[in-house]
């Protein structure tokens, strides 16, 4: 049962990407003369709002606006590579920030992004339409980028116009995931293992049925007077936007052709159906983002495993110490995104742990979710991203990502603050995001949203203000034991024998053009409890018991849509206070950040449950009303959260940086890793040096936001300790010497994985980035094996992958992600390295490692495990896949735009960075 994160669950998705051969260029070509039907566009004057930002905003979303394409144009694109308009304008901005930031000054910020000021000049206009013939809404698309300017006279109107934005632009994705959330991917997009994989994570994690869908629409409105009230309609008129578009796309025949290749349309007769969006379709889209990026927490059974471990090889102290020390939950070398000093109790130790139910050695099993499998819903590939899928759902790894850097007003050249922020949300074709402007009573905004759920702009600009989110992981999540009576599916509950609830979801597939995967079916069976769903059995004790996971957002999945409604409001949002009031009623796991043209603010959101005194968040405990959360009644998973005033929060502090790294001294969160090195620290040392400097600036910020993006985190951190031990001697073997050169003459220069120069697609140092890629699992491995031993070491593999560098493909994120550096064991090598060293060492490992702890034993397991690094071939280190031959080391590490529908586009040099991203500096405030 690794707790390891596989690569990102989303990367699993297969929609059509290869086409069978018979699709050549002639009949692509009578194809596409069948079916293209421009449509007319008109020109007008997008209404102007209230802007208080000097033109001084900015933001980017690659690859582009457009998302939906028909099937001529996937056809085209498939065929001669050509792309629809505004489906790739976003991406060469986006990409060349990389090799063009070391010149960037304030007046070139929109060569790399876009002007983010509301409206659009008259001569920009490229296109307005009045959506459904309404006379209460229009929208309006500028030349630059195609982004939707949705401007309402009415509520209704506004959001209307909304929704049919939205599906112009994202209608095939809305689709997809509407079908994940409810476990009916396969179904709907084709049996492939990916899909079969992501449908079964989501089921697992949040197997809802009709009636539970509902009843969290119904429980939201009515708990929220005026505003749920407000968020209904908003959620209707813009369904009915959305419908309106799948009407018309329809009887216009201008639909996303992945409907065709899917065998859902027929592209000659026009037979077959888009089924409209009900509301439950919001729960469920919300369900998967909320899953993605905002629940953390989880892997208390995986903790056990390794806990377990550690006192079998130590004794029971001293293995708990051991694990203590690894697991890193208050470490004081961590970097924190409040810095003041300020202290935020949560999820910490207890002094007795009360109602530990930690299993028995090697009783441990997983549930199973697949029953009744037939064809390739029970071959080898499917039982692979099974187990991979369960791997993933079962993990307290979440997929984290986005980073921010703000700083006070205090310290910049204009006196107004400036924020560089976005959420790091992977890279997808079509993207998961989609950018509008909502302008209309009670909505003032332009920004990011999720697709499908794009009612309100979830990340931003307001009028005189901005705001953004990372991923922040707390622990809302825990694992109770219920012990078993009767037979396997029925346990206690508050004393009473009481029947598990069966919930099912059959899914079958055919091949289509889209997906050739051969006919299969399987049903997905969950056993639920008062206490969650059932993920694994075991005894403790003795006793048979089945564990079960427990999140607060479960059955609250829409519960946000009302902060982000306050967010979206001019008329409430007008103060840092104000934003963190808006930000409290978000219940998932987030970070929120505020600019305005005088204040910066920072909120934690999620709401984190209090838990029974002497309980320990991080294992197992007894599914007893003695260890439930305070006040938890089971019927609306609720209970008692704390307040807002324990949730990590300032107000102008210096500078904010976050990168998915510890929020506050004294606030654990889930995952494992916020130690000493962290990739927090590549933008809080250079942050820190911009804001001790004074009279910062928009380019400035960006620069060292691209600076760390660009950045290995090992050789900035870690690689100049490893080379004292090395050169602690001299080094007289002369492969081993060659290769300390090469290492210290790239870390000399930066440590940096950049392009020679622009688009020459070879790195700068490449030989150094070899050896170290080819180095660092071998280092790991030689350093902490022999001390923990076999067993023990595999343990805390399982809790936090080794590495993740931008071409580790065995890795949480997998290869062509973008995103790196974000779970591995830098900080233990770096505490190890240093106390070996004989430097002070907070927080130190509980004993020394690398050698034993004796520096010449060290030397020699660093020098030779460098010496077979810089042995082993490039072909070996980046062995080649789908898109990259053997070796190309560039290649492997680019950022590929994962297709999740017909169009695709070409990879671009690595960056570790926000999808979205925002350049703030607003001028005045109202």
């Amino acid at each position: 049962m690794p707790r390891r994160t596989p690569r990102n669950l989303l990367d699993r998705l297969r929609t059509p990407g290869r086409f069978p051969g018979f699709l050549k260029a002639a009949s692509v070509c009578a194809l596409i003369a069948a079916l293209l039907s421009p449509l007319a566009q008109g020109t007008a004057t997008a209404a102007a709002s209230n802007d208080y930002c000097g033109g001084q905003c900015s933001d980017i979303l690659p690859a582009g606006e457009n998302g939906n394409a028909t099937l001529a144009q996937i056809l085209l694109n498939q065929a001669f590579g050509t792309q629809p308009s505004h489906a790739e304008d976003q991406l060469g901005p986006y990409a060349n920030l990389a090799t063009g930031a070391s010149t960037l000054t304030d007046a070139k910020i929109n060569t790399f992004f876009n002007d983010a000021s509301f409206g659009v000049a008259s001569a920009n206009v490229a296109s307005t339409e009045s959506p459904g013939g309404r006379t209460d809404v229009t929208i309006v698309r500028d030349k630059a980028t195609g982004v939707p300017h949705i401007t309402g006279t009415t509520r209704y109107g506004t959001e209307y116009g909304a929704g049919y934005a939205a599906a112009e632009d994202r209608l095939w994705l809305m689709d997809v995931f509407r079908h994940v959330g409810r476990g009916q991917l396969t179904t709907f997009a084709g049996g492939a293992a990916s899909n079969q994989g992501l449908e079964q994570e989501f089921y697992r994690n949040a197997p809802y049925t009709e009636a539970e869908l509902q009843s969290q629409i119904d429980n939201a409105v009515a708990n929220n007077g005026a505003r749920g009230q407000q968020a209904l309609a908003d959620a209707n008129a813009y369904l009915a936007g959305i419908n309106a578009y799948i009407d018309a796309s329809d009887s216009g025949r201008y639909f996303p052709g992945e409907y065709v290749l899917t065998g859902h349309k027929d592209s000659i007769t026009n037979a077959g159906t888009i089924d409209h969006f009900k509301i439950t379709d919001l729960v469920a889209l919300a369900s998967v983002i909320g899953t993605l990026f905002g629940s953390g927490g989880g892997g208390e059974v995986n903790n056990a495993i390794s806990l377990l471990a550690a006192q079998d090889k130590y004794g029971v102290e001293q293995g708990t110490k051991v694990w203590e020390s690894f697991r890193e939950r208050n470490d004081p070398e961590a970097v924190l995104t409040v810095h003041n000093g300020e202290s935020f109790p949560y999820g910490t130790k207890p002094t007795t742990a009360q109602g530990e139910a930690l299993p028995d050695a090697g009783s441990v099993s997983t549930e199973p979710l697949v029953y009744d499998a037939t064809g390739t819903g029970a071959d080898q590939s499917a039982s692979a991203a099974s187990a991979a899928a369960t791997a993933t759902a079962l993990s307290s790894a979440k997929r984290g990502m986005s980073n921010a850097l703000v700083v006070s007003g205090k310290y910049t050249a204009s006196g107004h603050p400036i924020a560089v922020f976005g959420p790091q949300t992977g890279y997808f074709a079509p993207q998961l995001l989609m950018l509008q402007e909502i302008q209309g009573p009670g909505i003032s905004a332009r920004g990011a949203s999720f697709a499908g759920l794009s009612m309100y702009v979830e990340l931003g600009r307001g009028q005189d203000y901005s705001w953004s989110a990372t991923t922040s992981g707390q622990d809302i999540i825990d694992t109770y034991a219920v012990e078993l009576c009767q037979d396997d599916y029925h346990y206690l509950f508050h004393g009473t024998c009481t029947p598990m609830e069966e919930v099912e979801q059959t899914n079958s597939w055919k091949p289509t053009t889209a997906d050739s995967t051969a006919a299969g079916s399987y049903t997905m069976r969950v056993w639920k409890t008062e206490y969650g769903p059932v993920e694994y059995r075991a005894t403790v004790g003795g006793t048979k018991v089945a564990y079960t996971t427990l999140r607060s957002s479960y059955m609250h999945e829409v519960d946000s849509i009302i902060g982000f409604q306050m967010l979206n409001d001019p008329g409430y949002v007008t103060s840092p206070q104000t934003f963190q009031a808006a930000a409290q009623h978000i219940n998932f796991t987030f970070n929120w950040f505020y600019a305005d043209s005088q204040h910066t603010a920072y909120y934690n959101s999620g709401n984190n449950p209090v838990r029974a005194s002497g309980v320990d968040p991080e294992f197992p405990v007894w599914g007893r009303a003695a260890y439930e959360w305070q006040n938890w009644d089971p019927t609306t998973n609720t209970s008692d959260y704390t307040p807002a005033s324990a949730h990590p929060n300032s107000i102008d502090q210096d500078y904010y940086i976050s990168w998915n790294n510890k929020q506050a001294l004294d606030y654990t969160t889930s995952s494992w890793g916020d130690g000493s090195v962290h990739r927090g620290n590549l933008l809080d040392d250079r942050v820190k040096k911009l804001v001790a400097a004074g009279g910062v600036t928009r380019s400035a910020l960006v620069k060292a936001m691209s600076d760390a993006s660009l950045t290995d985190l090992r050789a900035e951190d870690v690689l100049p300790d490893l080379l004292k031990v090395i050169n602690s001697s001299t080094v007289t073997d002369t492969t081993a010497a060659a290769a300390v050169t090469k290492l210290q003459t790239w870390l000399t220069a930066g440590g940096k994985r950049t392009e020679t120069s622009a688009g020459s697609k070879t790195y700068a140092n490449a030989d150094a980035i070899r050896i170290l890629d080819a180095w660092w699992p071998l280092l790991v491995k030689a350093e902490f094996q022999p001390g923990l031993g076999d067993t023990l070491y595999t343990a805390f593999t399982n809790n936090l992958y080794i590495d993740e560098s931008p071409s580790a493909a065995h890795g949480p994120t997998g290869s062509h992600a973008g995103s790196s550096f974000q779970y591995g064991w830098w900080s233990y090598v770096d505490k190890d390295i240093r106390s070996v060293l004989g430097q002070t060492v907070a927080g130190p490992l509980a004993q020394q490692y690398c050698g034993g702890g004796s520096l010449s034993a060290c030397r020699d397991i660093l020098i030779s495990t460098l010496k077979t690094a810089s042995g082993t071939s490039a072909s070996t280190v980046y062995p080649g896949d789908s898109l990259c031959s053997a070796g190309d080391q560039w290649c492997a590490d680019s950022i590929v735009q994962r297709t999740l529908g017909g169009i695709k586009h070409y990879n671009i040099s690595w960056q570790n960075r926000p999808t979205f991203q925002q350049v703030v500096e607003f001028t005045s405030h109202r």
